[in-house]
């Protein structure tokens, strides 16, 4: 009886996926219109929905430095329809630095990754500083005369900046932002002297020569930035990638999270869908769901880890 009642089970699961979606689906975002998180969805939600001949509606639940989305996703009907793509931030930092309303490991189902990109230390093109090692040796020598951006709580920018001071032991003083644009307006104003950026806001200022690329904070060269250095040959251990993968909420049935996952895996092989978020300054990448949750397990313990020893505190 139990083998028949598992070979009926296999049987629907097979159907389920075959026959998914038989109706639009909703991708939620949990960063504004018009951001890296907005715009890879929408490259990447468009690609499903030509492999699906259904919609993929783009829901965009802004707020708490991506938390407000990931709550909402957690609680969403569990019957496949409803996606969301969580990155750095809300999935493995903000329930660290904060009480969120949702358990990563037990409200969710990791699907696959998507997409990776570094950050990069940026001053204006007429700083003095030349180097990472120029920013370290100022700040040992004038403790709390630096001021630098970050795009807010648990941002790579912010991380990347901890990192710097935890690792160099040096005092410098944080500007907070809501966004990065926001961050590099003021950088180009002179009111923060430099700010580990996404490259996206950035890359138009470098380009334009108005601001002046140190180091990429990758553990491998950054092909859109190939001739900078690495952060962590002047500071070791200073590696802070963003990262951005698809979950599901818990209890979604399996088959259309396997079916889900080969489709992302297949949209993320497109040379087109390469090419956008190339564009959008990330690498387009993929994996299995247990690959995912595996690193999403590491992301937490290695910031679990910062966060204890820098001290690192955030206002409620």
């Amino acid at each position: 009886m139990k083998k028949l009642l598992l070979g009926l089970l296999l049987v629907s699961g097979t159907a389920l996926a075959q026959t998914f979606p038989t109706k639009p689906v909703r991708l939620i975002v949990t960063y504004p219109p018009g951001g890296s998180s907005d715009l890879m969805s929408r490259v990447y939600g468009a690609k499903l929905a030509e492999f699906w001949g259904q919609q993929v509606v783009i829901e965009s639940k802004p707020g708490a430095a991506g938390s407000i989305g990931m709550d909402y996703a957690a609680k969403q009907p569990n019957d496949g329809y409803t996606f969301v793509v969580g990155n750095l931030g809300p999935v493995a930092v903000n329930p660290l630095l904060s009480n969120v309303q949702y358990n990563i490991q037990k409200d969710f189902i990791a699907v696959s990754m998507i997409s990776t990109g570094p950050n990069v230390l940026v001053v204006r093109a007429d700083s003095e500083f030349k180097s990472l090692g120029d920013i370290i040796q100022y700040a040992k020598a004038n403790p709390g005369k630096l001021n630098y951006g970050t795009s807010g709580p648990g941002s790579v920018s912010h991380l990347s900046s901890e990192m710097l001071k935890n690792n160099q032991k040096i005092n410098a003083v944080e500007v907070a932002y809501k966004g990065g644009g926001l961050a590099i307006t003021d950088l180009l104003g002179g009111q923060i002297q430099y700010i580990f950026s996404d490259s996206l806001p950035a890359m138009a200022h470098i380009r334009a020569g108005k601001l002046r690329p140190l180091c990429v904070t990758g553990d491998s060269r950054y092909e859109m930035l190939p001739e900078p250095p690495l952060c962590r040959d002047a500071a070791p251990g200073l590696v802070a990638v963003n990262w951005w993968g698809v979950l599901m909420p818990a209890g979604s049935p399996k088959a259309i999270v396997d079916k889900l996952n080969a489709d992302t895996v297949k949209a993320l092989a497109d040379p087109d869908v390469k090419k956008r978020f190339a564009d959008l300054g990330v690498e387009a990448v993929s994996s299995t769901p247990d690959q995912f949750a595996a690193f999403i397990r590491d992301e937490m313990a290695k910031y679990a880890k910062l966060i204890k020893e820098a001290n690192i505190k955030v206002n409620p």
